[in-house]
């Protein structure tokens, strides 16, 4: 069986930072295992640290150089993409446009998301938005 290539989206990386609880945290511990592939591209790592360090001393109780060495961790193990074809605006925010952009031109399966409404639409490029305890239940199975 293939296995899926994902796009994590910033909002579940947060959730991991946050807490080691929760289905992002298991999300983010499976990275770079046989159960999925990690699509990755240097705008998304970018938006990744820049939100994760801007929310360092508030939600997340890290130190920076924990955060560095998680981004270290997901550029290591991640299958680095460039986006060659842009379709902006498709989604009603830019960032989103980039996760889409990233998933559709790299054969991705699914973005893995809270926030499935902001990714109304992506079918049509084959990618299915997707919650990450829908995503780790599909891994079960």
């Amino acid at each position: 069986m293939n296995k899926s290539k994902v796009v994590i989206d910033t909002n579940v990386l947060i959730a991991a930072m946050i807490s080691k609880q929760g289905k992002a945290y298991k999300i983010f511990a499976a990275i770079g295992t046989e159960l999925f592939d990690t699509l990755i591209s240097t705008p998304l790592i970018l938006e990744y640290e820049d939100v994760l360090k801007r929310l360092l001393g508030t939600k997340i109780k890290l130190s920076e150089a924990d955060v560095d060495l998680a981004l270290d961790f997901i550029c290591g193990s991640g299958i680095q993409r460039q986006v060659h074809y842009l379709w902006r605006p498709y989604l009603s925010d830019p960032k989103d446009d980039m996760v889409l952009e990233l998933a559709a031109n790299s054969g991705g399966d699914y973005i893995i998301t809270y926030n499935i409404s902001d990714f109304a639409g992506s079918e049509v490029f084959g990618v299915e938005a997707i919650i990450p305890a829908e995503f780790l239940a599909r891994l079960e199975r």
